[in-house]
């Protein structure tokens, strides 16, 4: 990994002040990646808006497993899940789909 973070031998996790984090699957293509990232933060944003709302918390939540943050960890996936777990649709903040 070459984005000046500290990561996990294996290449999972990244290392935040001694602690590891699931890292983001680093297979996603960097245009969806960053979409889901931009998303991601519009569900953060929410959640401080609405003081934790359900709705905001489940949209976190949705971004973070396409991310591959959560959920099923993505090394343990085959190319076909890991792919399907990207491109699934998560809707912003105010959508009607959220």
């Amino acid at each position: 990994m070459t984005d000046g973070r500290e990561y996990t031998q294996d290449g999972h996790h990244i290392v935040i002040d001694g602690r590891k984090w699931r890292a983001t699957d680093p297979d996603i293509p960097e245009e969806r990646g960053a979409e889901l990232r931009s998303i991601l933060m519009a569900w953060r944003r929410d959640v401080r808006r609405t003081g934790g709302a359900a709705e905001s918390r489940a949209g976190v939540q949705a971004a973070k497993v396409a991310l591959g943050e959560r959920g099923t960890p993505w090394w343990e996936q085959s190319d076909d899940e890991r792919r399907a777990r990207w491109e699934t649709d998560v809707p912003r903040p105010g959508t009607d789909d959220a």
